[in-house]
């Protein structure tokens, strides 16, 4: 399928190639379940304002909405969605836990999978949504942008709701957590790889509101409201799309059935509280069999306990409000998010009670997040994949922080001085992101050239082994300062196509005691076990479930601990390894997984589709049979 020539296009078609974008999306989605339809976005990123908190705010957003538009497909469609830039920021989506399976073309990363989209430019993302069903998400990948550049991605089963491996639930609603911000998200993000942590959300959202634990102006502000009907089921896909914190989530007096995360089904436990890190998505069924009435739904986040640095941290909350009425269809259906602005104050609703309050963690409980994601066990189903029992590579990857010297010095004073700056690494080494004028790693890759960046192998294991959760390495002193020096570098390993890949991701207390949700593009892990404290081969091994781990693509590394996965590298490219804390994001807790071609076509990466805009200026640097190629593409 060809992409979109990238190229201005003004407002006034903008608009207009929307609303017959709008028209072929109904178009399509109003086929028979049994065929597999096209479905069409169009993307405008701008700019317009906002009012939270009593203030209104430029945000940058898609289609002016907060959240983005949800995008609903069934599995085995193929999707098109063009990107109109017009903010003033560059940009990416990327399409959270989406495989692309031999279409990392399509993954959007900057400088890794493709240029970014410039202001006032255009970009047309094509891409088959094969063999996943669930919740995903797509989100800006530039920094800090994706806090309001967000939105779901659902993928309904082929043979419709009633193959779910539940009951048929009434509705269907996105619940998106997430933060308001008022500052400037481009210029926070710039600051952290400099060392300066002065930015900070205002706010915590549900569905882009804050909900009525603010109240700026005398009056409190509206809140996410679900409105439910007794003894109806009704599944929520919840989203973490926050940039620094983990988040818990209750609903006063009722249970949740968690039935799936990250897209892929897991076996049902019930549960009263979800935590739900940075880039995760949970899906869980709520049965509304509460006594009519009101009843807050709580998010709160949760941080590392001191010693560990402590920030600004906000709880939010909606509503579930039982209705009186019993008119609603029966249909599966998925309930539109709210769009509105928090002016009115409130919750509707005609109930003179008040509502009911859930007891919530403390935000400084962080076992509560270790026992919910050890709880999680993969589904077994028919067609369910076994574990691989044999393992061709281990990694051993230690997440912490460390400093390097400030203006390209060698040395320099450590230990909170002002000489150094603060830095996020894998095994003592902090990735360092190609600059702009640089080749795509990807491109780089296809066609056998340089990059204008100097690569280096992310190494197997740290260069030195120590007890990795003492608590005295959390705060400045002689004890961590040996072990802060480090530097940055792009790292990057290779996988032979096929390999199958075990890593255990140590987290540390070297300068702070941090959880660590470590996402990989283009592939699903299989989660192994979990463990508190410093990882031990010679025991953990034997807790390892090869039976029915869950599979994930996003997995945390809990405070102070350590997570096993395995992956197969069976999707040939190249593919981000990174943490989703935005903060650890953007000082360097990153790598690029490269996959190598497999020994058929069907194993290997194909050609970029045609028309994909390239950042090679200089086609004579590459292998002639991709110059001719290159020269039909732009014609």
């Amino acid at each position: 399928m060809a992409s979109m020539e990238s190229r201005s296009l003004p407002m006034a078609a903008a608009a207009a190639m929307a609303l017959a974008v709008a028209i072929v999306f109904l178009v399509s989605t109003a086929a028979p379940l049994a065929s597999a339809a096209s479905v069409e976005h169009t993307f405008i990123v701008n700019q317009t304002k906002m009012t939270r908190l009593c203030k209104e705010t430029l945000v940058t957003v898609v289609n002016g909405q907060l959240p983005g538009p949800t995008i609903e497909v069934t599995e085995g469609d193929s999707v098109t969605v063009h990107v109109v830039n017009m903010s003033p920021y560059n940009v990416t989506i990327h399409w959270h836990g989406v495989k692309q399976f031999r279409n990392c073309w399509a993954d959007g990363v900057p400088m890794i999978t493709q240029c970014p989209i410039t202001p006032n430019k255009n970009f047309t993302y094509q891409f088959d949504v094969i063999g996943q069903e669930g919740t995903l998400w797509w989100h800006a990948h530039v920094p800090g942008l994706r806090a309001t550049l967000h939105g779901a991605f659902i993928i309904r089963p082929r043979n419709g709701a009633k193959s779910y491996p539940f009951p048929k639930p009434h509705k269907e609603i996105p619940v998106i957590i997430g933060d308001w911000w008022e500052k400037d998200l481009a210029e926070m993000a710039m600051n952290m790889t400099k060392s300066i942590f002065t930015s900070y959300a205002s706010a915590s959202t549900v569905n882009g509101l804050v909900g009525d634990l603010f109240n700026c102006s005398g009056v409190p502000k509206q809140g996410y409201v679900l409105d439910v009907e007794p003894g109806k089921t009704y599944l929520l896909r919840i989203i973490n799309a926050g940039l620094f914190s983990e988040f818990y989530l209750k609903i006063a007096g009722h249970k949740f059935t968690v039935v799936a995360a990250d897209a892929n089904y897991v076996s049902p436990f019930t549960t009263d509280v979800i935590a739900v890190t940075p880039g995760e998505t949970i899906d869980a069924l709520l049965l509304a069999d509460a006594p009519p009435g009101r009843y807050y739904m709580g998010a709160v986040p949760n941080q590392a306990p001191l010693p560990d640095t402590q920030t600004p941290e906000y709880a939010t909350r909606g509503m579930v409000q039982y209705k009186v009425s019993q008119s609603a269809s029966s249909d599966t259906t998925t309930v539109s998010l709210s769009q509105g602005t928090e002016e009115g104050g409130g919750y509707r609703g005609k109930s003179a009670e008040a509502p009911v309050v859930p007891k919530m963690p403390d935000i400084h409980d962080t076992i509560t997040s270790f026992y919910f994601h050890s709880n999680l066990t993969g589904l077994r189903q028919k067609g369910h994949l076994p574990v691989q029992q044999e393992v061709n590579e281990r990694l051993f990857i230690v997440l912490g922080l460390g400093t390097i010297c400030k203006h390209g010095r060698q040395s320099c004073k450590r230990g909170n001085s002002t000489e150094d700056m603060l830095v996020a690494t894998m095994n003592n080494v902090s990735y360092l992101h190609p600059e702009a004028t640089a080749t795509p790693l990807l491109e780089a890759h296809y066609y056998h050239t340089g990059c204008n960046t100097t690569t280096e192998e992310l190494p197997k294991r740290p260069p030195r082994f120590y007890n990795f959760t003492d608590e005295a390495l959390i705060p400045f002193g002689p004890k961590e300062m040996r072990l802060e020096p480090t530097y940055k570098a792009t790292l990057v390993r290779r996988f032979k196509h096929g390999n199958v890949v075990e890593i255990v991701f140590q987290s540390t207390g070297v300068l702070q005691g941090d959880s660590n949700p470590m996402h990989l593009h283009g592939h699903d892990m299989m989660v192994l076990a979990q463990g508190i404290g410093n990882y031990d081969p010679m025991k953990d091994v034997a807790k390892y479930n090869l039976v029915n781990p869950p599979v994930k693509n996003t997995v945390v590394a809990p405070n102070l601990g350590w997570v096993a996965i395995r992956f197969v590298a069976n999707n040939p490219g190249v593919w981000f390894m990174h943490c989703h804390y935005e903060f650890h994001l953007s000082m360097g807790m990153a790598a690029v997984f490269i996959v190598e071609d497999g020994p058929t076509t069907e194993t290997s990466l194909p050609p970029p589709p045609v028309n994909f805009p390239t950042c090679s200026h200089d086609i004579s640097l590459m292998p002639k049979e991709f110059q001719l190629q290159t020269e039909k593409s732009e014609t």
